[in-house]
């Protein structure tokens, strides 16, 4: 009888964040703890951020999975770059506002969720912690099939959204390396359909042109190519 009750109580007790990503947790302290902020319970094995180290992990390993198999040719350069900016808080942030994944967290009230950043932020972590519990529950399978449908397959969205400028001037600052130098090598084309050359220098040294339709987009190309070089 105990059993049946138990049975029952696990059909029934359905959370809504379980039929959002379409998938049960067989054991729901998991998910609970994956959908409670440190704010509510400080205790590390209470909280979601250990969870979120894990989920972390976890999305790194089955996106460069993924990136393999999209890049057979890739080097490791354009495979960092490329996962880079499908793991970014940001583009995880986004994904979970579409989720709506703020609304099922038990957070106090002194935190200010209104804030754009901090929101945003918090959403991204949620994603990241759900993921971690999913792991610890049910394993890689399930994880899988999840961050290919709420990550993957937004994969080219993510892509246009990397500051890879911003990116190149913090691999220089972290590595001590001057600041990099985006010089206008080239405008060709009639006035409404211009092409730019963007080219990088690091002091003295000269990495591929970049090429755009205007001079922000030749910059991003530019540095782009800088950084797959420079991890290469």
């Amino acid at each position: 009888m105990k059993n049946l009750i138990t049975f029952l109580s696990q059909i029934f007790n359905t959370h809504p964040i379980e039929k959002t990503l379409a998938y049960r947790f067989k054991n729901k302290n998991y998910l609970y703890q994956a959908l409670t902020h440190r704010s509510i319970n400080s205790h590390a094995r209470k909280n979601y951020e250990r969870l979120e180290f894990l989920g972390d992990a976890v999305i790194d390993i089955i996106i460069s999975k993924f990136l393999i198999k999209e890049f057979p040719m890739g080097d490791e350069g354009l495979l960092t770059q490329k996962r880079s900016g499908l793991v970014q808080k940001q583009f995880l942030g986004s994904m979970g506002k579409q989720l709506n994944l703020i609304s099922y967290l038990d957070i106090d009230s002194t935190v200010n969720i209104s804030n754009k950043k901090v929101r945003s932020r918090l959403e991204a972590n949620m994603l990241e912690a759900l993921l971690g519990a999913i792991y610890l529950d049910g394993g890689l399978k399930p994880c899988h099939k999840i961050i290919y449908e709420i990550i993957w397959r937004h994969r080219l969205e993510a892509w246009k959204t990397i500051n890879y400028k911003g990116k190149l001037i913090e691999y220089c600052h972290s590595g001590s390396l001057e600041n990099p130098i985006f010089l206008v090598s080239n405008v060709k084309g009639p006035e409404h359909k211009k092409t730019f050359e963007v080219q990088v220098k690091i002091k003295d040294r000269a990495f591929p042109s970049g090429f755009g339709s205007n001079k922000k987009a030749a910059e991003q190309k530019a540095a782009q190519k800088a950084l797959v070089a420079l991890s290469a």
